[in-house]
């Protein structure tokens, strides 16, 4: 599977961009914020990516941050949540007030996105509740919240590593999250790796 794509932005739509990698395009799928974080045509770019197949389609999704893209594959695994409702929701709200939202049950926030009603608000945040403290957010409740991180970030590619290496999302992020309490800021993807291992194994 194609966990991310490095390359130059070649183009982009109101819910999707074209990542030129060495002279082929791939079309992802993108929520407004991570669109407005990749930049102008012509520039360098990183996207932590998510490839969904279904009977009639295949699209892969991108992502500027790793904790998006665990977001999305959490969201996902609601009844009723597809890919474009779960970008619809990532476009809608921050980390931070998507994981306060589920934490917290406020199935009103959820709500605010395109095509999201009530109903499908509430079993969101009632299946996530649980969830909602190993994932990235920004926001301050009490969960064991994980800071996020600028794309190309060593803490964010040590996500995806440990992702790679067969760890559920919201276990790795949390293992990194930890790993970088104990190094500090300035750690290296190399360094978070080892100690995350050791974190997500524990």
């Amino acid at each position: 599977m194609i966990a991310k794509l490095k390359g130059l932005l070649d183009e982009t739509g109101t819910d999707w961009a074209v990542i030129d990698v060495q002279g082929v395009g791939y079309l992802v799928h993108c929520s407004a914020k991570t669109l407005s974080a990749l930049g102008e045509p012509g520039e360098a770019c990183t996207v932590y990516t998510d490839l969904q197949v279904s009977e009639n389609d295949m699209r892969l999704l991108g992502f500027a941050e790793a904790g998006e893209r665990d977001w999305f594959r959490l969201l996902t695994q609601v009844q009723g949540v597809g890919s474009k409702v779960a970008l619809a929701i990532l476009s809608a709200l921050s980390f931070g007030e998507l994981r306060d939202a589920c934490a917290g049950g406020d199935a009103a926030m959820v709500a605010r996105a395109n095509g999201v009603g009530p109903k499908l608000a509430g079993r969101i945040v009632n299946e996530l509740k649980d969830k909602a403290g190993a994932l990235p957010g920004g926001g301050s409740t009490g969960g064991v919240g994980v800071a996020v991180t600028p794309a190309g970030a060593a803490s964010a590619d040590a996500v995806s590593a440990l992702e790679n290496l067969g760890f559920k999302p919201a276990v790795a992020a949390q293992a990194v999250a930890r790993a970088q309490g104990e190094l500090g800021d300035g750690a290296s993807e190399s360094d978070l790796i080892r100690v995350a291992l050791k974190r997500a194994a524990g």
